[in-house]
């Protein structure tokens, strides 16, 4: 008997269906993508660039290096659609090994990572407009996990359908504080920042801060087993949803510098609220915690919706996981795997409450890890050319192979930078190392699945 790490496609109960429309997919997209970054990153952007022209155009970059990634992950999504995404992408270029050092990474360190940040964040603003004491971020952090958890266990029709409204809902609030600040007095003339590190135009802290902001549309891969007409709508959604957040996120920032100018959007602390307040008055500072917890909210629903089903493909592929390969029938969602992932990141939750900024050593917790698979998947393009796609005439990647090459050199560089970012930090370097062990304890499970496997 062979003592290879071979799929033992345990699932039961249901497959996913093909239920989301074009639509539904740039709603997951956009929310995801669109979340709090856009309240904080632009202040450090602003700090590390030369003048406006250069910090506009940075955000312009981000909307093009995703857009290229995305036209990759078009290629991977529409040529071998699959409930697993990266999971399956990974597993398929490489072996089963990496895709399963990818699927352990995913449930114990990115995704799950990334809901207690975005769940921190929500806390953080909730807390600003009703206090819960001390520990009140991660109490709202924690009952925000719990409760779109749920949302997403009672069913996909039920999340969907929030997903859109919060979504839909967001777009509107973000445009209207694009509107205010457009209308805004012009901020009094003011010498600009000086360049950071000796650079002309920018420094590299400004492009991770920015790629950082954009990240979140490769999630769109965890959607193509359930979206309709694959080969075509992951296509159209990944374009549609990174055209949708460049143009936001451009006129977002083209607002922060009417009202404030390049040198008060260094300086401030938040950048949002100063806009706000600067425009609508105390009043605006309610209203810019209403569109962040909306925004976190969108963000976390979308994230927990997809996470879930790399846990799903985990299990229906390796029998030690056979229970989160379970979908469910009634619910139209991976129940079990939705279950575990709330749990993890709930724990998450709670040991990041010991720390002085529960976002921060949440991000550094998930940011290297990220970037490695991403880096990973970028590059599994090349041997899955030479696969035999499962649709007829998929979407082919355009300028083959200096687009996919573009893309692994961005997420490289990535890689690199958050790593020495997360190192920096005190103490979010602890988060960091957490993260990078919890990674490497994926060795010893995946020693324990081939032995399960062989003795199976």
């Amino acid at each position: 008997m062979s003592t290879s790490l071979e799929p033992q496609r345990q699932g039961a109960g249901g497959h996913p269906r093909q239920t989301l429309t074009v639509f539904d997919a740039v709603s997951m997209i956009v929310g995801i993508v669109i979340g709090v970054g856009i309240f904080k990153a632009p202040s450090i952007v602003a700090g590390n660039v030369s003048g406006e022209t250069a910090f506009i155009a940075l955000w312009i970059a981000g909307g093009v290096i995703s857009l290229i990634g995305a036209l990759c992950y078009a290629e991977l999504g529409s040529s071998h659609p699959n409930a697993g995404g990266e999971y399956y992408f990974l597993s398929k270029a490489y072996g089963d090994w990496l895709g399963f050092l990818f699927a352990w990474a995913r449930m114990t360190v990115i995704q799950t990572g990334a809901i207690a940040a975005i769940a921190y964040v929500f806390g953080d603003y909730a807390s600003t407009l009703l206090p819960l004491g001390a520990k009140s971020s991660a109490i709202y952090a924690g009952l925000a996990v719990v409760a779109i958890t749920a949302l997403n266990v009672a069913g996909t029709h039920e999340s969907k359908w929030v997903q859109n409204v919060l979504t839909t809902a967001l777009a509107l609030a973000v445009l209207a504080v694009v509107v205010s600040g457009l209308m805004a007095p012009g901020a009094p003339a003011a010498p600009p920042p000086a360049a950071a590190d000796g650079k002309a135009w920018f420094s590299g802290l400004a492009l991770i801060f920015v790629l950082l902001t954009y990240g979140g549309w490769n999630e769109a891969a965890y959607l193509t087993a359930e979206m309709r007409d694959t080969r075509r709508n992951i296509v159209r959604a990944l374009l549609i949803g990174i055209v949708v957040i460049t143009v936001l996120y451009v006129l977002l920032n083209l607002a922060y510098l009417k009202a404030l100018g390049l040198a008060g959007m260094a300086s401030s602390r938040a950048v949002a609220f100063d806009l706000m307040k600067a425009t609508w008055g105390e009043g605006g500072a309610w209203l810019l915690g209403i569109v962040v917890v909306s925004a976190a909210l969108s963000t976390l629903n979308a994230t927990v919706f997809t996470g879930a089903r790399t846990n799903y493909a985990l299990g229906r592929d390796f029998v030690i996981f056979r229970r989160l390969g379970r979908w469910s029938e009634e619910a139209s969602a991976p129940v079990n795997a939705l279950l575990v992932q709330g749990a993890i990141a709930i724990a998450l939750v709670g040991l990041a409450s010991f720390t002085p900024d529960g976002f921060q050593t949440m991000v550094a917790y998930t940011a290297p890890a990220f970037w490695l698979f991403f880096m990973l998947t970028g590059l599994s393009l090349f041997p899955l050319r030479r696969h035999a796609p499962a649709n007829d005439s998929p979407f082919r990647v355009p300028f083959y192979p200096v687009t996919p090459l573009l893309f692994v050199a961005a997420c490289a560089y990535m890689l690199y930078s958050s790593f020495m970012y997360a190192m920096s930090l005190d103490p979010g370097s602890i988060g960091a190392m957490v993260g990078i062990a919890m990674l490497a304890s994926g060795v010893p499970v995946l020693m324990w699945a081939r032995r399960r496997a062989a003795a199976g």
